[in-house]
């Protein structure tokens, strides 16, 4: 990679971290980590700059001197027990309005390209069987993020447009790897104690992404001519059954899965009268994504496989558990 000088949002994120501990390995390359608190750990070439909660009224001056690329991957993501009385707009505040802010000071300051973390949310909630979203789909959001991910979009389109910014737009799936949180920590622990799980005859098919490869991607994106004003869909390349997927993080774990062939229409119709739904079409639905135009544009593959991914995520967790 040419020497540049980056400024990436979410830094004290999952991927914002992973992202920014990549980048400062490039020789003559620089980082700048806006952040609401300083108090995050990075190496010493890395310059923190104090930033408020995201609006569309923040001054990025400071932190934009300078910077050739932005990676935008700060966002309000998925509520898990939602307070707001409006969550669209509570969502849009910071999903559209902040972006487009960012996105409108980096282009009058010179920033050459914008690389925006989306969601495959955009595409839509799941697919069908035999089917797959595409990065040129139709977009089908459902719900305040998605929708709000996909204003964004559009909204740097026509920025992207009017001033000759240029755009990247990476719609991931479920990220994971070494330190994840939420769900697939949940999943570690239930499977490292042995917890018998309904899940033994689930037959969707599920892309993810291990966070190296989506660090890897936004890499790439950052320096190829060709990713410019593209949109990209992010997996490793590896569908799996959430059974499969069960298993084989049971493997990595050095344990057995043990795993109880429930029916996923009881176990659908069961979530359905609890009010559950949202969660058991994440576990039990199909959500296949095609990045064969990662490799077409980019000549880009996953560089890590999904079982060293898996590895790499259960030998982190066994980690901190003995430190």
């Amino acid at each position: 990679m040419r020497a540049k000088a980056f400024l990436v949002t979410g830094g004290s994120g999952f991927l914002g971290r992973a992202l920014i501990n990549r980048l400062v390995m490039f020789p003559g390359c620089s980082v700048v980590a806006p952040l609401r608190t300083l108090s995050v750990p990075f190496a010493a070439s890395v310059r923190s700059v104090p930033m408020g909660n995201l609006d569309g009224t923040n001054d990025w001056s400071a932190a934009l001197t300078g910077v050739d690329v932005v990676i935008h991957a700060a966002a309000r993501v998925h509520v898990m027990k939602e307070v707001a009385l409006d969550p669209l707009t509570a969502f849009r505040e910071v999903n559209v309005e902040a972006t487009l802010n960012l996105a409108r000071q980096a282009a009058a300051c010179g920033v050459r390209r914008f690389i925006f973390i989306s969601s495959i949310k955009v595409n839509g909630e799941k697919t069908k069987p035999g089917t797959v979203f595409r990065a040129d789909d139709v977009p089908e959001p459902i719900d305040p993020y998605g929708i709000t991910k996909l204003e964004a979009e559009q909204g740097l389109q026509a920025l992207a447009a009017a001033t000759g910014l240029e755009l990247v737009i990476i719609r991931p799936v479920l990220v994971y790897g070494p330190g994840v949180k939420a769900n697939f920590l949940s999943m570690m622990h239930w499977l490292n104690r042995g917890v018998p799980l309904p899940f033994g005859a689930i037959h969707n098919q599920r892309s993810l992404i291990g966070i190296d490869n989506l660090v890897d991607l936004i890499v790439t994106c950052s320096d190829h001519p060709a990713a410019a004003n593209q949109v990209f869909l992010a997996s490793d390349g590896e569908d799996v059954s959430t059974t499969q997927l069960l298993r084989k993080l049971a493997a990595s774990l050095g344990k057995g899965a043990r795993l109880l062939p429930v029916p996923a229409g009881l176990m659908m119709g069961a979530a359905s009268l609890i009010g559950q739904q949202a969660l058991a079409d994440r576990i039990l639905g199909s959500l296949q994504v095609d990045i064969s135009k990662n490799q077409q544009v980019l000549g880009w593959k996953p560089p890590v496989t999904l079982d060293q991914a898996l590895a790499l995520t259960a030998q982190h967790f066994l980690d901190s558990r003995k430190s």
